[in-house]
C-alpha cells in the first residue's frame, strides 16, 4: 500500500498546532509519511502579537522531525484558510494519487493515519466515494464501524485527484442547483443544520467557507463520504482562539484509538445513521430546526425555484 501524504495547514496558534503534531506523530504509518505543513503568512494589518504568534507556530513545524519526512512551506502573504486549503489540497494531488488533510487543530487518535490510507486504498477505484472522514459527532446512538453518507466532510478528511476534480467554487451554482432539484431538506440533515444558509452566507460574502463547497460539490454527485462509528479526530478549535469558530464544546467527542478494521459495505447512504447525526444537529438548533422545517414546508407551497 502506498501511503498518502499528509497536507497540514499552520497559521497562528502554536499550541494548538504543537498538539496537533503531537498526536500525528504518534499515529501508526506516521514514521513511514511524509508530511507537507503549509504555514500561512500574516494579514497586512497583523499587529506584533499576531506576527510573533505565528513565527512560534513555525518554529514548532520546525523543532521536530513529525513524520519520516517533512516539508515546510511558509507563505509570505497571508492566503486564508479558503485559498490555503484549496491551493494546498490542489498542489498535492496534481502529483500524488491521494492526500490526507489536517488543520492546526485537528488532535487525531493513534489509528486516523492507519484508517485513512486502508479507506484511499480500498476505495480508490470506487467512483461512488469523494471523501474519508476521520471525524465523527458525539451522537447517543451507537454507530456501525464505517458507514457512508453522501457528501464530504472536513474536520481530518482524505480524498483522491479523482474526486477532487469536482471541487465547485461557485457557491450560488451549487445553491441554485439544490434548490431546483428540491434536495434542500436532504441536504441539510432533514432540515436539522443549516447549509443551505452556509451557501447563501458564501455567496452574500458573509463567510468564506470552503467546506460548504465541497460538501455541495460531493452531494450534488451522489457522492459518498465513508465515516468511522467511533471519532478518530477531536477538533481542539472551538475554544475561541480560532477566526472561524465560536467558542463551543457541542462538537467534542472521546477520541479513539481503535485501529479500524474496514469492512466491504455496500456503495449507498447508511439512512439510520444519517438520521442519528441529525437528532444530534438538532442538540446544536433546536429553534432553527423547526423554523427550517416550516420554511421548506412554505417554499414547496409557493412552488420555490419554479
Amino acid at each position: 500500500m502506498e501511503l498518502a501524504p499528509i497536507a497540514l495547514f499552520v497559521y497562528n496558534r502554536p499550541e494548538h498546532t504543537r498538539l496537533t503534531l503531537e498526536a500525528l506523530s504518534q499515529n501508526i504509518f506516521a514514521n513511514e509519511s511524509k508530511l507537507i505543513v503549509y504555514c500561512d503568512g500574516a494579514k497586512p494589518n497583523a499587529n506584533k502579537g499576531m506576527i510573533e504568534s505565528i513565527k512560534l507556530a513555525r518554529e514548532i513545524v520546525k523543532s521536530k522531525k513529525w513524520c519520516k519526512e517533512v516539508n515546510i512551506i511558509e507563505r509570505e502573504q497571508n492566503f486564508g484558510l479558503y485559498k490555503s486549503i484549496t491551493n494546498g489540497v490542489s498542489e498535492i494531488l496534481s502529483n500524488n494519487n491521494s492526500v490526507i488533510v489536517l488543520e492546526d487543530d485537528h488532535v487525531t487518535g493513534k489509528g486516523f493515519v492507519s484508517f485513512m490510507n486502508d479507506a484511499l486504498d480500498k476505495y480508490k477505484n470506487a467512483a461512488e466515494v469523494a471523501c474519508i472522514s476521520g471525524y465523527i459527532y458525539p451522537v447517543k446512538d451507537t454507530l456501525p464501524d464505517t458507514f457512508f453518507i453522501k457528501g464530504a466532510d472536513c474536520w481530518g478528511w482524505a480524498t483522491w485527484s479523482r474526486a477532487w476534480q469536482i471541487f465547485n467554487a461557485d457557491a450560488k451554482q451549487l445553491l441554485n442547483e439544490i434548490n431546483i432539484s428540491g434536495c434542500a431538506s436532504d441536504f441539510n440533515f432533514f432540515n436539522t443544520y443549516p447549509y443551505t444558509k452556509m451557501l447563501e452566507d458564501k455567496i452574500e460574502g458573509r463567510n468564506n467557507s470552503w467546506a460548504i463547497l465541497w460538501y455541495a460539490s460531493a452531494f450534488l454527485h451522489n457522492m459518498l463520504t465513508l465515516y468511522p462509528g467511533k471519532s478518530l479526530v477531536q477538533n481542539i478549535g472551538n475554544d475561541g482562539t480560532g477566526v472561524h469558530c465560536t467558542p463551543t464544546n457541542m462538537y467534542d467527542v472521546k477520541l479513539s484509538d481503535d485501529k479500524l478494521i474496514l469492512q466491504t459495505i455496500p456503495f449507498k447512504e447508511n439512512v439510520s445513521a444519517k438520521k442519528v447525526m441529525a437528532e444530534y444537529f438538532k442538540t446544536l438548533y433546536p429553534k432553527r430546526s423547526i423554523k427550517y422545517r416550516i420554511k421548506t414546508r412554505i417554499k414547496k407551497i409557493i412552488g420555490y425555484g419554479n
